[in-house]
């Protein structure tokens, strides 16, 4: 699932105020840079703060995008770039919903931030994605719980660029320091998962997926 928004581009992010925070901010990249997993610092908004090279290659062949390329806003890629599917697995319940209920959760704690009442606005614009919005991402929550749109820990799929990955899982991991926090901004890594390592195995058998758990962004009508 893929959409377009015609909305212009996102100002450029406010640059924290203060030698001390900018220096550790600097320091804070040579570190995220020495990471081998994808991983991006966001601010409240999504807006990039700081990403690592493994970010940069996972989305290397993402085409351009006037307004929502990943290293940009991964909000606004996730739901508005064309080519989000491409990489980002399961695109539309892995990822799509999750964000849109996060975005809400932000829309709601602060709803007078002009970049989020841009993407509000563009979301608005597009009739399927304001569909999903009002009446999927509901319906979703109820079917799949408050806890499916919690990203910390959470397995998604991912379509890696080096074809000897392929599609690959990977646990998102939220790890944020207390610094990076009273500056406002969120740490996530993509931690990639070998598919070919033994797993234990689990102490009860899983209960079959219910037809809930394959949901389309808007519910079909009722009869």
């Amino acid at each position: 699932m893929a959409y377009q928004a015609g909305g212009q581009r996102p100002a450029p992010r406010p640059v924290p105020e203060g030698r001390e925070a900018q220096a550790y901010l600097q320091d804070y990249a040579v570190l995220l840079d020495a990471v081998p997993f994808p991983s991006l610092v966001v601010d409240h908004r999504w807006d990039v703060v700081l990403a690592n090279g493994a970010f940069e290659s996972l989305f290397r062949a993402v085409g351009p995008h006037p307004t929502a390329m990943p290293s940009d806003n991964f909000l606004r890629f996730v739901l508005f770039h064309p080519d989000a599917g491409s990489v980002l697995g399961e695109h539309e319940a892995g990822w799509c919903l999750p964000m849109l209920a996060h975005f809400k959760t932000a829309v709601e704690r602060y709803g007078h931030d002009l970049g989020l009442q841009t993407i509000r606005r563009d979301i608005a614009q597009d009739p399927l994605m304001e569909a999903a919005f009002r009446q999927g991402l509901p319906h979703w929550i109820r079917a799949v719980g408050e806890n499916a749109a919690e990203l910390d820990g959470a397995v998604r799929l991912l379509v890696h660029p080096d074809p000897r990955r392929g599609t690959v899982e990977c646990r998102i991991v939220a790890e944020t320091p207390r610094t990076l926090q009273d500056l406002g901004y969120t740490r996530l890594t993509m931690v990639l998962r070998d598919t070919r390592r033994p797993t234990a195995a689990p102490r009860r058998p899983r209960r079959a997926r219910t037809a809930g758990s394959h949901l389309t962004v808007v519910p079909a009508p009722e009869a």
